[in-house]
């Protein structure tokens, strides 16, 4: 079995035609169609159910999928193991809450330093980002300090506080209870410590409003269509403004950490390393740190 089998098989399986994936390799489609059956043969059974629309995994096939991707990740993680080039270079795909201000600080420090490294960047609640770490679909990512699993390590990014916001009309903590909170997914740090703030206070919130950007959220506390439970730092221009107000929650609930998470047992490359590293010497610079 050859490693270029496994791979052609899991692009079949993620196309469902010969043809795409045909197209995407730049190979003919006999070619495909033959390694395929040839792996077939040596897995001693049919992989693929073959109908008008395409080609779709049998329960043998996805058995396979499953192990192929393990063992194609493992392979990767081996060359990088022994390779001599300490150079960083290659793809990074990292994974941010979307509150997270700094972050354009390391970003440019590092892609600046290190211009061999195609770096990705996408956003999501801790949750989810967790969940992509964990499955090795993100190298890493910035999350809010939470209960860690045991397959990830940690390190420490940036401490700060955070903000019960309203537009100008609310005055206390009282009238707030009222209004509706404007958040992002469930899954998310910021949102999970205002939950708890409001189950400790014995509240049930009148109505909860979900949203997908920051910028959308704070516009709408802006223009009074609820609360919102968020980083200081990222709300100070609109308070000095006169736009919005503060509310400050006891410590337990305010003092927040964010953290860049990464798995336990994969092979720290030259790439990843020097992103972590790149945190640490801006963190040193004390740019995090109110």
């Amino acid at each position: 079995m050859e490693f270029k089998d496994l791979e052609i098989f899991q692009l079949v399986a993620h196309k469902g035609t010969i043809t795409e994936a045909a197209k995407e390799l730049n190979y003919v489609q006999s070619n495909i169609t033959s390694r395929i059956r040839k792996l077939e043969v040596e897995m001693n059974t049919p992989l693929f159910n073959r109908h008008r629309r395409g080609m779709s995994l049998t329960p043998e096939g996805k058995k396979l999928l499953a192990y192929s991707k393990k063992i194609l990740l493992l392979t990767e993680e081996m060359k990088n193991a022994v390779q001599t080039n300490n150079e960083p270079s290659g793809k990074l795909e990292i994974g941010t809450i979307e509150s997270v201000i700094h972050l354009p600080t390391i970003l440019s420090s590092y892609i600046k330093k290190y211009k061999n490294v195609d770096l990705s960047v996408f956003t999501g609640v801790t949750k989810n980002l967790v969940e992509e770490v964990l499955h090795h679909k993100l190298d890493g990512a910035f999350i809010t300090e939470s209960d860690l699993h045991p397959d990830l390590v940690s390190h420490e990014v940036l401490q700060e506080e955070l903000v019960l916001i309203s537009d100008t009309r609310v005055s206390t903590l009282e009238e707030l209870k009222e209004e509706s909170i404007l958040c992002f997914n469930k899954g998310c740090g910021y949102r999970a410590r205002l939950a708890q703030w409001y189950k400790d206070q014995n509240i049930t919130p009148k109505k909860i409003m979900e949203f997908g950007t920051l910028e959308t959220i704070l516009r709408s506390v802006v223009m009074g269509l609820g609360i919102a439970f968020v980083p200081k730092s990222e709300v100070k221009q609109l308070e000095k403004d006169g736009l919005i107000q503060f509310h400050k929650l006891p410590e337990q609930y305010s003092k927040i950490k964010t953290v860049f998470i990464r798995r336990a047992d994969t092979y720290l490359t030259p790439t990843i390393e020097k992103f972590i590293e790149t945190i640490e010497i801006n963190k040193q610079k004390n740019y995090f740190y109110e």
